[in-house]
């Protein structure tokens, strides 16, 4: 369930649909968060697709640009938090539409910056902005729909992130090789500042929570079925971006450098699929779905391990990759804000922040791996992050990963 709304404000357009019956999908309103959502993720990955380019460029090595991913982590690591608790009374609106601006200008100086270090600082100032953005988003597009349209708001809002993953790191790989790379950031500024003209036009404005209706952050959570959909969280994206950032090194020594971009769109095809997936079936079998991923990607981490050599079945790999992680975000944001109830958007912050601790560390642990061991023992390791991931999906039959309908628990 969504947080307390408050009073509705009077506009037209910020009137809730929860009072309609049978009200359409704001496809227009949810589709401008899945932009939102797109471009967040493909700004926090994108270096994932252009670290050779990159680490040439800067004069750094493929591991230290690896970590400009680690620290766009950081950052929304250290800001979900505190930001979304401390502007959790504004106009959400606005706040939206504040963070959006805040993407636009770190890519910006990511695109001009000629010094690592002032790269690594747009990108500390975009992670920043971004968790405040991932805090947002599944909240905001509850409040749009009604309760039993819960499952497919989340689906289409959250779409975006795995179109990114999809469509827009393999593109920045492709785009790096023709072209400086350079330019797929200064993109990435005109598509953000389209962005902020789409939410004014389609999104509407919600009042932000009342004081007296926050739920402090320790209680949060310690609410039945908080605690395992973070640790989900946590354990399942460590071992996603363990592999997804260093998946250049990873396939170089392979013998499949040069298909970067085609390993990567393989991922984020078969990704498209597993949203839908999602969307369709949330509302009715969210924990099955959630075992089926956890299982999927520990497959494909074991063959990764034993058949890297393979190139057809490294492609076979990813793809049941794709299929195990294009839902997650979905199944994860539902998970949490179904046992989170009216501190739903607390528990948000709290999953974005496992979720970005998972691709920080992924970073800085693969990057270790590269450093000490060859580049086939990151799937070992994802393979023994995915055990518990698994095993805690499978014991929380009572709340987080319960079974039945959303909304009847």
């Amino acid at each position: 369930m969504s947080p307390i709304d408050g009073k509705a404000m009077t506009r037209p357009d910020t009137l809730t649909p929860r009072s309609i019956p049978n009200a359409r999908l704001p496809l227009a309103g949810l589709l401008a968060l899945a932009a939102t959502g797109f471009i967040t993720l493909l700004t926090e990955t994108m270096p994932a697709g252009m670290l050779p380019e990159m680490s040439r460029d800067l004069g750094v090595s493929e591991s230290a640009a690896g970590q400009s991913v680690t620290v766009f982590a950081i950052g929304a690591i250290l800001a979900a938090i505190p930001l979304t608790k401390a502007t959790i009374g504004w106009p959400r609106r606005h706040l939206l539409l504040a963070a959006i601006a805040g993407l636009a200008i770190a890519n910006t100086v990511t695109a001009l910056s000629e010094s690592f270090a002032l790269t690594l600082a747009a990108r500390f100032l975009g992670g920043i902005v971004g968790g405040l953005l991932w805090a947002l988003l599944a909240g905001y597009a509850v409040r749009m729909v009604l309760p039993h349209q819960r499952g497919k708001a989340m689906a289409i809002a959250m779409a975006g992130a795995i179109v990114a993953l999809s469509v827009g790191v393999p593109a920045a790989a492709l785009l790096a090789k023709l072209v400086e790379w350079r330019y797929a950031f200064g993109i990435m500024t005109v598509l953000t500042l389209a962005l902020i003209v789409w939410v004014i036009a389609a999104v509407p404005s919600f009042p932000g929570q009342p004081k007296g209706s926050r739920l402090p952050l320790t209680r949060t959570f310690r609410i039945p079925g908080v605690a395992p959909v973070l640790l989900v969280t946590l354990t399942f994206v460590l071992a996603h971006s363990i592999l997804y950032t260093y998946i250049a090194p990873f396939l170089k020594p392979l013998g499949m450098a040069g298909q970067v971009d085609a390993v990567l769109l393989t991922f984020g095809l078969v990704s498209l699929v597993s949203i839908w997936i999602a969307g369709a079936l949330v509302h009715r079998h969210l924990r099955l779905l959630m075992i089926l991923a956890c299982a999927l990607f520990a497959t494909c981490a074991l063959l990764l391990g034993i058949f890297s050599g393979v190139p057809t079945l490294v492609y076979a790999s990813t793809a049941l990759w794709g299929l195990a992680f294009g839902g997650t975000s979905t199944l994860l944001q539902t998970a949490v804000a179904e046992a989170a109830g009216d501190a739903g958007d607390v528990a948000q912050a709290l999953l974005t922040t496992g979720w970005n601790v998972g691709i920080a560390g992924g970073g800085i642990i693969g990057g270790l791996v590269l450093s000490g061991l060859d580049a086939p023992w990151l799937s070992w390791v994802a393979l023994a992050l995915l055990v518990p991931a698994l095993a805690t999906v499978l014991t929380a039959r009572e709340h987080g990963f319960a079974k039945g309908e959303l909304g009847s628990r």
